[in-house]
């Protein structure tokens, strides 16, 4: 099932046990995360439990969003950009997922205020060094699969993963850059109207980056309607010439 506009509105948004307001999308087949400026970012948390997801991004840029729930999914792949549109990601609950590798993990690294991390039941856990590695990349790292974490374990951590110049050593290098490199069939997140903005006419690279993310932004049905009215006729969201200059080539084709 699609995450549309629709579905978005129509989802229960409440005042969780932590009150912070949350909207829950669980149970729904999801299978990729879009649309989400339709919210306007008005929620402390979203619950995407029990869902069909495989990607872990695509997010407007969310400022207030500090929590996501995200337990029985088919999450493989972490957007390295999160923390760009998630800020203040401080909970993180990712149990029972497919994240493989250690080095999967490496956009996680980036997200400076993320304090409660849940891994149970990915692959990686079985890994050496799954939890000191986690707890030396990640800081700010206050409980991993509901254990808080302990003074001891962080001195662990550096001794295993820095050298006496204090710098990061080979062992933990060669963690890092060990990285999935399986592709399941339809696992993008592309939408369809990112597929009619890849094959826009006439539009360079840059242009098409700018639609997407004007996309990824909109605040509402209308806005998003218009903006792919834009996109069929090859029009740059602020360029009135370019959008006139491809309405006029589309009546030449016409006649």
């Amino acid at each position: 099932m699609k995450l549309t506009p629709d579905l978005l509105s129509n989802s229960i948004s409440r005042i969780n046990a932590l009150k912070d307001r949350e909207l829950v999308l669980r149970d729904n087949k999801i299978s990729a995360i879009e649309n989400l400026g339709v919210t306007k970012d008005l929620n402390d948390a979203i619950d995407f439990t029990n869902n069909d997801i495989r990607q872990l991004g695509n997010f407007p840029r969310m400022l207030r969003l500090k929590s996501l729930s995200l337990a029985n999914n088919r999450i493989s792949r972490i957007d390295s950009q999160l923390v760009d549109y998630i800020p203040n990601l401080a909970t993180l609950v990712l149990t029972n997922n497919m994240i493989q590798e250690l080095g999967d993990l490496e956009p996680l690294t980036k997200c400076g205020k993320l304090e409660y991390l849940s891994l149970l039941d990915n692959p990686v856990t079985k890994k050496k060094y799954y939890r000191l590695y986690i707890i030396y990349k990640i800081p700010s790292i206050r409980v991993l699969d509901f254990q808080r974490v302990r003074k001891t374990e962080r001195e662990e951590a550096k001794e295993t993963f820095k050298t006496d110049g204090g710098e990061e050593n080979e062992l933990a290098v060669t963690i890092g850059e060990t990285k999935s490199k399986t592709f399941e069939v339809g696992d993008g997140i592309q939408d369809e109207a990112d597929h009619r903005k890849s094959n826009a006419p006439g539009l360079s690279p840059e242009e098409q980056a700018k639609i997407k993310e004007a996309l990824k932004n909109a605040t509402s049905l209308e806005e998003m309607q218009r903006l792919e009215n834009m996109l069929k006729s090859g029009q740059v969201p602020g360029d009135k010439r370019r959008g006139v200059a491809a309405a006029d080539a589309m009546e030449e084709d016409e006649e």
